[in-house]
This record gives C-alpha cells, sequence and structure tokens, in this order.
C-alpha cells in the first residue's frame, strides 16, 4: 500500500505570536508538526503496518521545515519530501494545494492523510483542494479508518455526531482529534531518521513555473484580537442582580 501523508511546519500552539509592521514575527519561534497531521502520520504508520507498503510525507516549504520531517520519519514514516517554496513570493492554500498535486499526481497512490486544520491559518482547504486537482475521493475530519482491499471504511466527525461512510481508493482524508495518539519519536527511530531518505524539489523538478502557483489571496491586515475588557461583578439581592444583568445585556452588551 503506498501511502502519503501532506505535513504542515506551523508554529507551536504555546508560542505567543508577534505582529511587526502588519506581518507576523517569526524571529525565535519554536516550531514543530502541526497537531492534527501527527494524527495523519500516526494513523499512516498503524495501516502501513497492517498491510504493509510505504508511508512517505510530503510537505510544502523552506528548508528549515527539513527539522519536522526528519521528526515525522523518526515516528516510523519511510520517506519524506520536501517540495521547496523559497522562490515563490506570494503563496496561499492554493498554492500549496497545486505543488503537492503536482508531485503526487505521478505517484502510485492508495491512500493521502493530512490534517484537518493547521492551527496557524486553520482554513481547512488544503487537503479538499488536492483531493480536487488529482480527481479523487475525498473524507474530511475522520475519527476512524479501516482498509478491506480497496474499500475504506470511514467514520467522520460531523458537529457532536458520527457519519460512516464507505469509499474506494484511492481516497484523501483529513484526520480529527480522537483518530489515535500519535508516538513521540524514540531514540533508535531518531537514529534511524537520519539515514532515511529525504528528497528536495523545486519548481523545475516539477516542472512549473512561479505564476502557475502565485498565491491568489492578498493579505489585507494582520492583527491581534483586542484585549478584553475587565468583567463587572453584580452585587446585591439576587432578583436585583437579575434585573441589572438584563439591563446591561441590552444597553451595553447588545447582545438581546
Amino acid at each position: 500500500m503506498n501511502i502519503f501523508v501532506i505535513m504542515k511546519r506551523t508554529f507551536d500552539t504555546e508560542e505567543k505570536i508577534a505582529i511587526k509592521a502588519g506581518q507576523v514575527d517569526d524571529s525565535g519561534a519554536e516550531f514543530i508538526i502541526n497537531p492534527y497531521d501527527e494524527y495523519a502520520i500516526e494513523e499512516a504508520i498503524v495501516l502501513r503496518d497492517q498491510h504493509c507498503g510505504e508511508v512517505t510525507v510530503v510537505t510544502v516549504g523552506t528548508e528549515e521545515t527539513e527539522k519536522e520531517l526528519r521528526t515525522a520519519l523518526a515516528m516510523g514514516a519511510d520517506k519524506a519530501i520536501l517540495i521547496d517554496c523559497e522562490e515563490v513570493e506570494s503563496m496561499d492554500q492554493f498554492s500549496t494545494a497545486t505543488l503537492l498535486a503536482t508531485y503526487l499526481k505521478d505517484q502510485e497512490v492508495d491512500i493521502i492523510l493530512g490534517g484537518n486544520v493547521a492551527v496557524d491559518g486553520g482554513s481547512g482547504q488544503v487537503g479538499p483542494r488536492v483531493a480536487e486537482l488529482l480527481g479523487i475521493a475525498q473524507v474530511t475530519t475522520i475519527t476512524k479508518i479501516s482498509i478491506d482491499g480497496n474499500q475504506a471504511i470511514i467514520v467522520r466527525d460531523v458537529e457532536g455526531d458520527e457519519e460512516t461512510i464507505e469509499v474506494t481508493l484511492p481516497v484523501l482524508v483529513t484526520a480529527q482529534q480522537g483518530l489515535n495518539e500519535p508516538r513521540y519519536p524514540s531514540l533508535p527511530g531518531i537514529m534511524k531518521a537520519k539515514k532515511k531518505p529525504l528528497e528536495t524539489l523545486d519548481l523545475d523538478d516539477l516542472d512549473l513555473e512561479e505564476e502557475d502557483v502565485e498565491g491568489k489571496t492578498k493579505t489585507v491586515e494582520v492583527f491581534l484580537p483586542a484585549e478584553k475588557q475587565a468583567g463587572k461583578i453584580l452585587e446585591g439581592e439576587i432578583n436585583a442582580q437579575v434585573q441589572e444583568l438584563v439591563s446591561l445585556l441590552k444597553t451595553e452588551a447588545k447582545v438581546i
């Protein structure tokens, strides 16, 4: 079974993000594998171990992303591919999906896994866009998957409920929290990862020009959320507090 995982390098979720001159300042920030992509990597390894085959992790990024790819290899992936986008000035979800799909269309694919969303952008667009470009089935927010021959039985989260879907391979799925518990790289895994293949491709390798992947969206403004105002503590008899609360909700909060 040929299994691919599309992965993203994101800010550590504990990082405090700063904005300078209208741009996110990532100097000194710690980067990690997008947490939802960790579920995808773990599930890919489990499926590989159940059905034999190979797990290849693919990402779009710059040279710094090799660190996260090596972590994925240490978790148990077999190969890693870095699609270098450093020469592309304007990147968005269209750009990433185009680069990934261009690489994947020349591969023998049984299943592609990715995270449901990235914790930095949160658009959830890249996986579905890749599936659309490849012309294959897609199932998002999955919490369980089993493979039987060329069929996949998938359970997906639908806002607090579940939906079970049967689909023919190849398929792209995106992982939701609860799919599994990602493993930590072991010391032997870290040592083995140093010898596993990590290939870097650029636009020329994919027969693409910069204009083919230039972003379709433009960032107008970047800003941090406004600081929360201090809350009010109501005092007095319960009935009086209720009346004051309703009044404040109408006049100040204007939510009723």
